[in-house]
């Protein structure tokens, strides 16, 4: 983890000497858990920032924080890199002030840029958080078993008179379970499945037939999916709608290849929407993209000319009216997809090549 953290900082130098700057905040959760290896400045879980912040400049790294977190984060969370400011929970001013004091009064740059005196990061750094060092996709790993191992755990479980927020709560208790930040658990039951792509729960029960996404957090990075569990004989309708949405995205994952630009795989998904007779698809719902220290780190759209390389994570979503199919895949040095979130304990066919969900009878 430190030598991880040597080869961040050496980047960070290189980007504060390029840019003629004499420091770098990194305030978000993203960020933070980039730059440490995978630590944990979260607290509230819905805030993008966190109870502690990273500078660095030529000569230290620090992480900035106050009275209340210091001891947690020096005994639990914090690589030996990283010196520790503290300043009192009411005084945030000093902070600013030992800033000032470092980097000379100095310009700085941030992930998030709050006063005159910060600039935002510029793109050479943030392609590097986008690509997996080996020591990242290692833990990655460890993350997308985890979170579909209670996956399948939860809706192996479910029963049809549940509610909604009892599939999400199962969920969320499951990933907590396995020490995951449940960041996003979403569940559509057989009434609201075709109506809503984002259907967060509500008191309503699953019934017949219920979708559950997990967007679960470990060591910063995400771990994207989306399963069905079925109850009864699904109709043939609705398993011809699962069997489109994935070979549309068959097409996407045959695309991610190294020099691939996200538009181009935007165009290919809206015309395989096309061919297979949904051409307004593309416009119901967001495709996915590249994924990592953030649920999407960029999502494709038709101008995203980021091009895709080896050890970027990426999460498509393809989608249709009551059917679905997400997993998070990186990217390997011979161009091949390794599937992150893949349990092989999860009904799955064979799609082109690769073992892909189908829903679950329970």
């Amino acid at each position: 983890m430190n030598e991880e953290v040597s080869k961040k900082l050496e980047l960070i130098r290189q980007t504060l000497h390029e840019s003629e700057v004499q420091g770098l905040r990194l305030r978000g959760t993203d960020w933070f858990a980039w730059v440490t290896a995978g630590a944990s400045n979260t607290v509230l879980l819905t805030a993008e920032t966190g109870v502690a912040e990273v500078l660095v400049t030529t000569e230290d790294a620090w992480v900035l924080t106050d009275e209340i977190e210091a001891q947690r984060l020096q005994d639990e969370e914090l690589p030996a890199n990283f010196r520790v400011y503290v300043n009192p929970w009411a005084d945030y001013a000093a902070r600013e002030s030992f800033v000032r004091d470092v980097t000379g009064g100095g310009k700085t740059i941030s992930d998030r840029p709050i006063s005159n005196l910060e600039k935002p990061l510029p793109p050479t750094l943030q392609n590097h958080k986008r690509v997996m060092m080996s020591s990242e996709l290692e833990r990655y790993r460890q993350v997308g078993q985890k979170a579909s191992q209670a996956m399948t755990e939860v809706l192996k479980a479910a029963k049809p008179t549940w509610t909604e927020y009892q599939l999400a709560g199962a969920g969320a208790e499951a990933l907590w379970a396995k020490g995951l930040h449940p960041a996003l658990t979403l569940v559509a039951g057989e009434r609201r499945l075709p109506l809503y792509r984002h259907a967060t729960a509500t008191a309503e029960q699953i019934g017949q037939q219920a979708m559950l996404v997990f967007c679960a957090r470990g060591y910063g990075l995400y771990a994207n999916l989306t399963r069905f569990v079925c109850f009864g004989k699904l109709s043939d309708e609705r398993a011809e709608l699962h069997s489109h949405v994935r070979e549309i995205e068959a097409v996407v994952l045959n695309l991610c290849q190294p020099g691939t630009s996200l538009d181009a795989v935007y165009h290919a998904l809206a015309q395989a929407y096309e061919q297979h007779g949904f051409p307004n698809a593309i416009r119901e719902h967001h495709q996915g993209g590249t994924t990592g220290y953030l649920a999407r780190e960029i999502v494709a759209n038709p101008t995203t000319t980021d091009t895709l390389t080896e050890g970027i994570a990426v999460a498509w979503n393809p989608s249709l009216a009551g059917a679905k199919i997400e997993d998070t895949f990186v990217i390997l040095k011979d161009g091949k997809l390794e599937n992150l979130t893949f349990d092989r304990n999860f009904p799955n066919v064979e799609v082109e090549g690769r073992l892909r969900p189908v829903p679950l009878y329970n």
